[in-house]
């Protein structure tokens, strides 16, 4: 039995953090980011190149902070 398929390089597998060329200091966008984040740095194209589902994530977790500041300002004050 003969098989064409052969890996080519060690990184194939490894995190795409690692890999070299990923890690070439090129800026990355918010849905790279996120990726990586949920994936725990095993691939950087999970969620697609539509811009705005990284824009939701962000700006959640700017919403979540604002609203748990918020709150506790408001709490931290009750006697």
């Amino acid at each position: 039995m003969r098989t064409d398929f052969d890996f080519p390089k060690k990184d194939l597998v490894g995190p795409v953090v690692f890999r070299p060329d990923f890690n070439s200091f090129e800026t990355i966008n918010g849905n790279q980011a996120w990726s990586l984040f949920f994936t725990a740095g095993k691939e950087d194209k999970v969620l697609g190149q539509n811009p705005e589902l990284g824009r939701f994530f962000t700006y959640l977790l700017i919403a979540i902070g604002a609203t748990g500041s918020l709150l506790a300002g408001v709490f931290i004050h009750i006697d």
